[in-house]
């Protein structure tokens, strides 16, 4: 990339934040776009927050994606925030829109671009599973009560945490007893793992979000973990015939998402894969 004066800014905004692997992907997305623009990391510590976000104005930089543990902590100092992110309160990505700051949140439709670009599956009426009530299962809860879902199941260790997600999504949603678990998995068109149970760093000994004997051919897995690209679950599901698939294209869509925010174009999502893949490869080596 040749940068030069008119060269545009934009990044990802976090602590820790150099493990990230979105100034890869953006980067390959204003290549491939053959866009003057640039992607790179600020690790921010939390007291620092505040003077952060002002220097988006003061610098003229053009927007940022936001990670942990600032997703919460800056939607207060937006200046207007989407009904996604107002409903979720959190930001994940934030747009200078000639100095005024607005916050939006692209995890949900991300996964639901996702969903649709690696399976094809069309979500109305289908009956779905969410393993996990954290913040990307409470982003996917909201946008999959748009999308005109049959049915949100969700179980987590925490009653309350699931019961407080399952608002999201009104009367469509609803909190799974442990003596429930095998029917509600029988029944689900698509099941969400959005635990980090089988993440390469979990630093957790349970193998499995669940168990995948009450799985079988007919169904959709997808785990949202990207590293490693497959889990031991997604494998164990492989093994009785369900259509499973990774984290990743979530990923990449939720960037995509803001990609366009950003520039008002498509993103070219082909490249953006081949640069996540390229840097996953590297990692695991």
């Amino acid at each position: 990339m040749r940068i030069n004066g008119s060269t545009v800014l934009v990044g990802v905004i976090g602590n820790p934040v150099k493990h990230s692997l979105s100034p890869a992907i953006l980067n390959a997305a204003f290549r491939e776009a053959e866009m003057n623009w640039v992607y790179t990391a600020f690790e921010t510590r939390e007291e620092k927050l505040a003077d952060a976000i002002e220097g988006i104005r003061a610098l003229g930089i053009a927007g940022l994606s936001v990670t942990m543990p600032h997703k919460a902590k800056v939607f207060p100092l937006m200046d207007e925030i989407s009904d996604s992110a107002q409903m979720l309160g959190v930001v994940n990505c934030i747009v200078n829109d000639g100095k005024k700051l607005k916050g939006y949140n692209t995890d949900g439709d991300g996964f639901l671009d996702a969903v649709a670009h690696d399976s094809g599956l069309n979500m109305v009426g289908k009956k779905v599973l969410i393993i996990g009530s954290g913040g990307s299962a409470r982003s996917i809860i909201y946008s999959l009560s748009k999308a005109g879902v049959g049915e949100i199941a969700v179980i987590n260790r925490t009653k309350k945490k699931a019961l407080d997600a399952i608002e999201l999504a009104g009367p469509v949603a609803r909190y799974v007893e442990e003596d429930k678990i095998s029917e509600v998995a029988a029944e689900a068109d698509l099941v969400v793992n959005a635990t980090p149970i089988g993440m390469s760093d979990a630093g957790t000994t349970t193998k499995f979000p669940i168990e995948p004997n009450l799985f079988s051919e007919g169904q959709l897995a997808v785990d949202l973990i990207y590293h490693p690209l497959s889990t031991p679950w997604m494998e164990a599901l492989k093994n009785r015939k369900v259509e499973v698939y990774g984290g990743l294209s979530m990923l990449i869509f939720q960037a995509a998402k803001a990609f366009k925010l950003w520039t008002g174009q498509e993103a070219p999502v082909d490249a953006m894969r081949k640069a996540a893949l390229y840097e996953i490869k590297k990692i695991t080596q």
